[in-house]
Formats: C-alpha cells, sequence, structure tokens
C-alpha cells in the first residue's frame, strides 16, 4: 500500500522538532565538562529541601555516597530524615535547634549553626562524598550564624567531582554568583495560607 502523505501541519511539525534537536544535540555536545556543580535553590517557594532530597535519591540510584547537614531544623523529626538514616551511604546530621522564632535565642542558634558548619566542611573536604546536601544554610547565612567567607572558601577548595546543593530563602549574592546552577522558587499559593496545618509526607 502506498504510504500516505503527511499533512502539511504535519510536516512542518517535524520540520520544528527537526531544528530542535539539532540545536539540543549541538549544546549536549559543546557540554563536554565533567566535573562537580554548585546548585544553590532558594526564594520564598515551597520545594527547595525537596528538590535536594530528590537529588539525593539520584545519587544513590549511581552507587554515589552522599552527605547532608541541616541547618536550623532540628526540633521535630521529618520524614526525609526517617527515610534517609535507613541507607547507610548517606551521612545524615540535623544539627539545628529549630527555626529562629521558636528558639529566641540567638548565642543558641550561632552555637548550632557553628557547629553544623564545621560537620558540613569536613565533608567537603572528603572526596569520597560524592554529593552534599546543605539544607537551610542560607538561612544561617542570611542572619550572619555562620562567616559567608569561610563557607566560599571551602566551597572553591572542595574536591573536584564533588556536587553541592546549598538550599533556603535569601541565598547571599556571593553565593548566587559561585553557582553553577540557581533555582528561585517562587510562591505562588500555599496551602498553610488557607488554613492548613503542615502535613506529613508533605512538609514534614
Amino acid at each position: 500500500m502506498p504510504t500516505e502523505e503527511p499533512s502539511p501541519e504535519e510536516s512542518r511539525y517535524r520540520e520544528r522538532m527537526q531544528r530542535r534537536k539539532a540545536a539540543v544535540d549541538a549544546r549536549i555536545s559543546a557540554a563536554a565538562a565533567e566535573r562537580g556543580v554548585l546548585l544553590v535553590l532558594t526564594g520564598n517557594g515551597k520545594g527547595k529541601s525537596s528538590s535536594a532530597f530528590g537529588m539525593v535519591a539520584r545519587a544513590l540510584g549511581h552507587g554515589m555516597r552522599v552527605g547532608v547537614v541541616q541547618f536550623i531544623k532540628g526540633r521535630h523529626a521529618t520524614g526525609e530524615e526517617l527515610f534517609w538514616r535507613r541507607f547507610p551511604e548517606v551521612i545524615y546530621h540535623v544539627m539545628g535547634e529549630g527555626f529562629t522564632w521558636e528558639t529566641q535565642d540567638r548565642e543558641r542558634d550561632v552555637r548550632a549553626a557553628q557547629a553544623a558548619w564545621n560537620v558540613a566542611a569536613a565533608l567537603l573536604r572528603d572526596a569520597e562524598v560524592a554529593l552534599v546536601v546543605l539544607d537551610e544554610l542560607n538561612i544561617a547565612l542570611r542572619y550572619r550564624y555562620v562567616p559567608l567567607a569561610n563557607v566560599i572558601a571551602s566551597l572553591r577548595a572542595r574536591p573536584t567531582q564533588q556536587h553541592v546543593v546549598i538550599t533556603g530563602r535569601g541565598a547571599p549574592s556571593e553565593l548566587i554568583d559561585l553557582a553553577d546552577t540557581v533555582t528561585d522558587m517562587r510562591a505562588v499559593k500555599h496551602a498553610f495560607e488557607a488554613g492548613v496545618r503542615a502535613q506529613r509526607g508533605v512538609e514534614l
């Protein structure tokens, strides 16, 4: 049977997709660098930590070792902590004392953040740890609990192949400039604004 000729619309679509594929293939070919990347997830929208822990899952899928340090958070166990502690490949540290409006004690918050940073700095020196997640570090930087200069220096000196993900609102401009990938999560709508409590499996 004779092959049916594509419609003009189908032909235009194929041509458009062929051009797009050629452009994408060219960009993929040009991206030849193989090194660790620094990702910063910031903004007022939900999903920063969730995205970071999605990358933890990807890393484990590739047999990589992962280090996690949670700044600020710490008063209540979260679903991600309960889950990732099941994996021996994940070095998991919850180092916070709770959010600042809960502790109401700057000196205590500073001590906790600096202790967390000491653990994080050690992970950033360990070439065996392929992915490091520094959850809510931006908050500690914003309140100057941890010196930004120390963070920048450690990130610059980390092992060449090590990936780092830093989360939290209000990422400083110096960190954004250093990062390879930056995502600013924009808040559009949140259930809490309608009086819905934080839910297990979604926020906790």
